[in-house]
């Protein structure tokens, strides 16, 4: 397999992914205070959207790396 289909091939998974799952969500466990065997804590959550847009160039790009990719390689 060629380079560029091989890059495609991966784009266009990325792509695919980014549809479905549409960001991505850290929840972190964090200590304010700890007050002998007493401990207080709080949890945030942060979440990274991806952009339908970004993941929609990431499938174009991707379907046009692959066909060049099979084009050259015919």
């Amino acid at each position: 397999m060629k380079p560029a289909t091989i890059i495609g091939l991966l784009l266009i998974v990325l792509g695919i992914v980014g549809f479905v799952v549409g960001g991505v969500s850290f929840t972190q466990i964090k200590k304010d205070a700890q007050i002998g065997p007493v401990e207080i804590n709080h949890q945030s959550t942060t979440t990274y959207p991806i952009s339908p847009v970004l993941s929609g160039l990431a499938l174009v790009g991707g379907i046009v790396l692959v066909v060049v990719g099979v084009r050259r390689g015919a």
